[in-house]
């Protein structure tokens, strides 16, 4: 008796051993997760500031403004997430997945994670790049905040309890998004091109929030590398057909000049070189926040890779601010503080919801 219960006491201990090792390799590929969104943000921004982008935000386009602001901005997550999905799609040849890919995406956790591509990215990835436009790489923080976006939502959607920790994880990350929001003051008031920015950033909260929420649990059923070709696959039909369509039919009455820019962005030499990095990073920065969720969690997932709060404005200052040179992307020191005290905010947040979910 006395053997078999040794026994068995270290086959539990090995496996605790092994879930320990699997929950850290999981959060180590979220925070990777977070590190390389901070470089899909930098290289995206710098290829809409290259080429035919700099010529069409210039005085003498003849563009109007709505064109250059939202138009523009939901060019410049197409061209991105296009060019995403084509690395996506050659990525899943090289690795024999497009088979897989056909059979999962009309299934039912394929539909789950084509809404949450919708919701992610052409309405949230737009609303990050407007932001980016309108007040800069200052904005990355606040749409950060997904985290807690979809932790408020789990607590309507889904009925999960706020735990203490998890509120003061949610007022830490809006006292940092105050901070944060601060640099944008000239006395006591806000720059109104930096607020429509700040706005802007907390959409794409809520929406990566919201795909966060919905498109959790259908990643469990599908494999990461397939649910990443789908995603941005989606994100870059939609967002190239249908949601510049719309925009530019607000802006001008019709459809024909939002899918004349988007042809053109797609064979401008200058940028598009840049766009095709961006997308690499943003098929690898997806896919491994997918990937890491499903070891450690969604909530963790989520909690890590919220850092690009802070590597975000990193990248940018390091690939626009010293590699070419653009004013603007030196970060205050109160940026910088708020950046910080947003990734704590979101660890604690992370850490709460995850530990509320194990018990519960």
């Amino acid at each position: 008796m006395g053997s078999l219960a040794n026994t068995s006491s270290n086959v539990l201990a090995a496996k605790a051993k092994r879930d320990k090792a699997f929950r850290k390799k999981g959060i180590m590929i979220a925070l990777l997760s977070g590190f390389l969104y901070g470089g899909y943000t930098a290289f995206m921004t710098q290829g809409m500031a290259s080429g035919i982008w700099a010529v069409w935000s210039g005085a003498e386009s003849g563009l109007s403004a709505f064109i250059v602001i939202y138009v523009l901005s939901a060019v410049g997550a197409a061209v991105n997430d296009i060019c995403s999905a084509i690395w996506s799609l050659i990525y899943g040849a090289i690795i024999g997945r497009l088979g897989d890919f056909g059979r999962s995406l009309w299934s039912k956790p394929g539909r789950t994670l084509i809404i949450a591509a919708i919701i992610g990215g052409p309405i949230a990835s737009t609303c990050y790049v407007i932001g980016l436009q309108m007040a800069g790489s200052i904005i990355v923080p606040i749409a950060a905040m997904n985290a807690a976006v979809g932790t408020i939502l789990g607590r309507f959607l889904y009925k999960q309890k706020l735990s203490g920790g998890m509120i003061l994880g949610i007022g830490i990350c809006f006292a940092a998004a105050v901070i944060i929001g601060s640099t944008g003051m000239t006395g006591m008031h806000i720059d109104g091109q930096t607020a429509i920015g700040m706005l802007a950033a907390l959409g794409a909260a809520i929406g990566w929030g919201i795909e966060g929420a919905v498109g959790g649990y259908a990643c469990c059923m599908v494999d990461y590398e397939v649910a990443i070709i789908i995603r941005q696959c989606t994100s870059g039909l939609v967002n190239g057909l249908v949601f510049v369509s719309i925009l530019s039919m607000i802006g001008t009455g019709g459809i024909g000049t939002g899918l004349q820019l988007l042809g053109t962005a797609m064979i401008d030499t200058p940028s598009i070189w840049m766009f095709f990095i961006s997308g690499i990073f943003a098929s690898f920065s997806f896919k491994f926040w997918y990937k890491g969720s499903s070891m450690c969690g969604a909530a963790l997932g989520m909690g890590c890779n919220g850092t690009y709060a802070f590597w975000g404005p990193l990248w940018c200052f390091i690939v626009m601010g010293l590699i070419f040179g653009a004013d603007g992307y030196s970060i205050p020191v109160r940026g910088w503080i708020g950046a910080v005290i947003m990734v704590i905010g979101i660890v604690v947040l992370a850490i709460s919801q995850n530990k509320a979910t194990q018990e519960g």
